[in-house]
């Protein structure tokens, strides 16, 4: 049991550094004011590679790439766009309602 927790987790980790990539590799795609939606990142994944995140189909990835977006937001490594306006750096993901795109900063 415990070897497959751990088997479990190191697939988990393996995940978690894939979309950090694939994030950037977007990121890197597109200069700047060029925007993506998040649902980009998710969809350029595998069958594979969901079942390796543990997921059945790229929309239950959307929480998590949101989460992965709003701290490199935080950072300052990339702009969140609703409306095509950057949001405040005070807005809370918790408060975030509706669809958001992705870009550079300047």
């Amino acid at each position: 049991m415990a070897s497959e927790q751990t088997i479990e987790s190191v697939e988990l980790d393996e995940f978690a550094e894939l979309l950090e990539e694939r994030l950037e590799k977007f990121l890197q795609s597109r200069e700047h004011p060029k925007t993506f939606c998040p649902s980009e990142v998710a969809r350029s994944f595998s069958t594979r590679q969901l079942s390796m995140a543990g997921v059945s189909e790229w929309r239950d990835l959307m929480p998590t790439i949101r989460s992965l977006v709003w701290t490199r937001k935080n950072a300052g490594d990339l702009q969140v766009l609703q409306g095509g306006q950057p949001l405040a750096d005070d807005l809370n993901l918790e408060d975030l309602k509706g669809p958001i795109r992705i870009r550079k900063t300047q």
